[in-house]
């Protein structure tokens, strides 16, 4: 794939949605932290609509810490891996009480060092949370998932066998990139969470379909 294309495809996403942002509900640092490590290999309605119950009731690291593991799964018993991730939730609020005065470290190895928190929450949270385009060495980044790793790959726009891979590639590919890569993130999982899904994409209601590289289109 060229960069004019790429950069076609980039200016069709950002016109079709010029502010695009997460679909997990949050109203901080915080709250954004625990719904994206609670989001792994679960939908994020499941995880909004426990969090709607857990939220108004636990939304700092004290009063998520003080219901407990047994509290935490009560809220959580919906989501998937509920069991592992409730230990988590209280392991990471531990440490952000303990290390980091109750609030969450703009540092993308201090959010790795979370129990449950891998580079990719650490890459949503310093996004979405604190506006990051670039991390603390000065280098691009973007959070990389299934969906993201399936529309790279599938379209041409970046290829890569693992989502490390992926991420470097869609980088390096990536034109313009003050312009395009802080919303890249957002405008490449939402296309594949609605258009460009997994089994049967809906190639025929796709506004970059005719830029697309992948051979067996669907209508």
């Amino acid at each position: 794939m060229n960069q004019q294309k790429r950069i076609e495809m980039l200016t069709r996403w950002r016109d079709a949605n010029p502010h695009p942002t997460t679909e997990l509900n949050f109203t901080s640092p915080f709250e954004l932290l625990i719904a994206v490590l609670l989001s792994a290999q679960a939908t994020d309605v499941s995880v909004n609509k426990a969090m709607a119950k857990m939220f108004p009731v636990a939304n700092t690291p004290e009063s998520v810490y003080a219901l407990g593991i047994d509290g935490v799964k009560e809220f959580i018993k919906t989501i998937g891996l509920f069991n592992t991730k409730a230990v988590n939730v209280i392991k990471t609020c531990k440490m952000l009480i303990d290390q980091h005065n109750s609030e969450i470290p703009e540092n993308r190895a201090a959010l790795e060092a979370l129990p449950g928190v891998g580079r990719k929450t650490a890459n949503v949270v310093l996004n979405t949370a604190f506006g990051w385009l670039k991390d603390n060495e000065g280098k691009y980044f973007i959070a990389v998932d299934t969906h993201i790793q399936r529309v790279a790959n599938r379209t041409g726009y970046a290829k890569g066998k693992t989502v490390e891979e992926t991420e470097q590639a869609i980088i390096k590919n990536t034109p313009n990139k003050t312009e395009f890569m802080y919303d890249l993130h957002h405008w490449l999982i939402l296309h594949g969470r609605y258009t460009c899904i997994a089994r049967k994409p809906r190639c025929g209601s796709c506004i970059i379909e005719d830029l697309c590289e992948f051979k067996d289109k669907t209508e």
